[in-house]
């Protein structure tokens, strides 16, 4: 092949490339990404997930996706609503949050007393026995908080002392 003809067949299936690609092209500029939720909103409803049922249920009832979101109180100490509510000890609000679809954690489902799910885990991965939560609380904050004696006592005996450790 000769470079005239290299080049009008190259021209030729790029055009016919570029006809095959450009609905998908603009399908993709129609498809736009959704705004990410106000921070302000984030911040409010997970600060509602430690103590306010009511306010969480209305919250949830106008913005469903809050449900998975983070706040960062800064130094990469991110926190959901259900995590909030974990560390206070606030069952009633947890359980609401589980309910509604909330991304369970070790933390909560120990301050829940689920000795059932914790204790086979913590067999499994032995060192999130010292793991920080949220804030620094520790899975023995979350059983004392929680009023999960055994668990708590199940934690001493694997050595954890601290119920809150200074995230760096």
């Amino acid at each position: 092949m000769n470079r005239k003809s290299f080049i009008k067949n190259s021209l030729g299936g790029i055009v016919l490339a570029g006809t095959a690609i450009s609905p998908v092209l603009s399908l993709a500029q129609t498809l736009q990404e959704p705004e990410p939720i106000n921070l302000k909103l984030v911040k409010e409803f997970v600060v509602a997930g430690h103590k306010n049922l009511n306010l969480v249920k209305e919250m949830l009832h106008d913005q469903p996706n809050l449900i998975y979101a983070r706040y960062d109180w800064g130094n990469s100490d991110f926190e959901e609503a259900i995590e909030g509510a974990g560390h206070i000890g606030n069952k009633e609000i947890a359980n609401y949050l589980i309910s509604q679809g909330a991304r369970v954690n070790l933390f909560v489902l120990t301050m829940l007393g689920k000795t059932d799910l914790v204790i086979p885990t913590l067999e499994t991965y032995p060192e999130l026995v010292f793991a920080k939560g949220p804030h620094g609380f520790t899975l023995l904050h979350h059983a004392n908080v929680g009023e999960a004696s055994d668990l708590s006592d199940y934690l001493k005996e694997k050595g954890l002392k601290e119920t809150f450790v200074k995230i760096k």
